[in-house]
């Protein structure tokens, strides 16, 4: 089992940044791949990045590459999404997930609670 919690959610004005945290605890972070996710209201759930168990390499939806960051210190359990350049586009519910690989984070059986992040124009 993982726990995942995730925070540093808030509220934002357009061109600002944030960043989120994901604490996991339970079994082996580092063997881990993990993801963010967003889902904002009324739309389905979407993929915004992910970070191998090593952290050699990560992936990103087009709509936030070159503003957004994924990373991960396994020492401490935790993976951020440092988001730059935030677009009222970005609000939604952010959502972290753990799996095996990166390939199975949609599906995964690990998910954090979510944390809300609201970017105004």
């Amino acid at each position: 089992q993982v726990q995942l919690v995730e925070s540093g959610g808030g509220l934002v004005q357009a061109g600002g940044s944030l960043t989120l945290s994901c604490a996991a605890s339970g079994r082996t972070f580092s063997s881990y791949a993990m993801g963010w996710f967003r889902q904002a209201a009324g739309k389905e759930r979407e993929f915004v990045a992910a970070i191998t168990y090593s952290g050699d390499s990560t992936y990103y939806t087009d709509s936030v590459k070159g503003r957004f960051t994924i990373s991960r210190d396994n020492a401490k359990n935790t993976v951020y999404l440092q988001m730059n350049s935030l677009k009222p586009e970005d609000t939604a519910v952010y959502y972290c997930a753990a799996a095996e690989v990166v390939a199975g984070l949609d599906d995964s059986d690990y998910w954090g609670q979510g944390t809300q992040v609201t970017v105004s124009s």
